[in-house]
């Protein structure tokens, strides 16, 4: 049993390694019973991110656990506003990064997920904490980070925005970018 177990791993990783996902999403365990959709598109959730359901304009949202050292929680907002609603890419990568201080330029790459298009954005810096129907400041948060996706799908874009404090962010990469993988058409 150990041993086909070992060989079953041993095949996935280098499947997956193959794939070239490994290194941003690999080995991350998404819940089997937990996925969201919107727009035409599905994605499963990591496995140790709590689900919170919709809220105000967002159509999920998930909490993560402070990372060790880290006095808050992160939070990984799911945004759809309907076909052809929501901004373009870089006007959503502006506002994003209109949320911090300090930020420079945003880091983005783009790839494809499932025939999609997907923006992924990293910005770190003093997090301005918009919120409530203004979506007015809430209060500075230094050394805080971003990680945004904006995936085109067949029924609009849909936005992935995680935010925390600079650590738990970090270690909630490898979980953001399984996700973003796990998206289906």
């Amino acid at each position: 049993m150990k041993t086909t177990r070992f060989f079953l791993t041993l095949f996935c990783s280098l499947l997956l390694l193959a794939c070239g996902d490994y290194e941003r999403a690999g080995n991350v365990p998404l819940k089997q019973d937990a996925s969201a959709t919107a727009a035409g598109v599905s994605w499963s959730v990591p496995e140790r991110w709590q689900a919170q359901g919709a809220r105000m304009m967002r159509i999920a949202t998930y909490l993560i656990a402070a990372a060790e050292g880290d006095t808050e929680q992160g939070e990984c907002a799911v945004f759809y506003f309907g076909s052809g609603q929501g901004g373009d890419v870089d006007m959503n990568i502006r506002r994003w990064g209109s949320q911090f201080e300090g930020a420079g330029e945003a880091r983005k790459t783009t790839s494809e997920v499932a025939g999609l298009n997907v923006t992924r954005v990293e910005i770190a810096g003093t997090y301005l904490a918009p919120g409530g129907p203004m979506m007015e400041s809430q209060g500075r948060k230094e050394n805080f980070r971003l990680l945004g996706a904006i995936v085109e799908a067949p029924e609009g874009s849909v936005f992935f925005k995680l935010t925390g404090p600079a650590n738990t962010v970090a270690a909630a990469e490898r979980e953001f970018d399984a996700m973003i993988q796990s998206i289906t058409k």
